[in-house]
């Protein structure tokens, strides 16, 4: 159990930031989410669309430290691969 003062406030802290940074990551899948749901229903312009929004929430979870710059670029070389492959 923490007992100085700085240990009771850094228990605080990383509990206000491990909530931010869970909705965060949450946003995040909501809009990878978007992306796989048009490309189930074969509907190129919309998942195209769905993308254009993803990627700059990818590259925010990266800058807020909330995902790996490789774990982001894999997922958006993956979606883009996806929804290119759409006749």
């Amino acid at each position: 159990m923490a007992n100085t003062p700085q240990a009771k406030k850094r228990i605080r802290r990383n509990d206000r930031r491990a909530e931010i940074n869970g909705a965060r990551v949450g946003r995040i899948r909501t809009f990878i989410k978007k992306v796989e749901t048009a490309l189930e229903a074969g509907d190129k312009s919309t998942a195209a669309t769905a993308l254009q929004q993803a990627q700059p929430e990818l590259a925010r979870g990266v800058a807020k430290g909330v995902l790996h710059k490789n774990t982001a670029s894999r997922k958006f070389a993956r979606l883009t691969k996806a929804v290119a492959a759409l006749a």
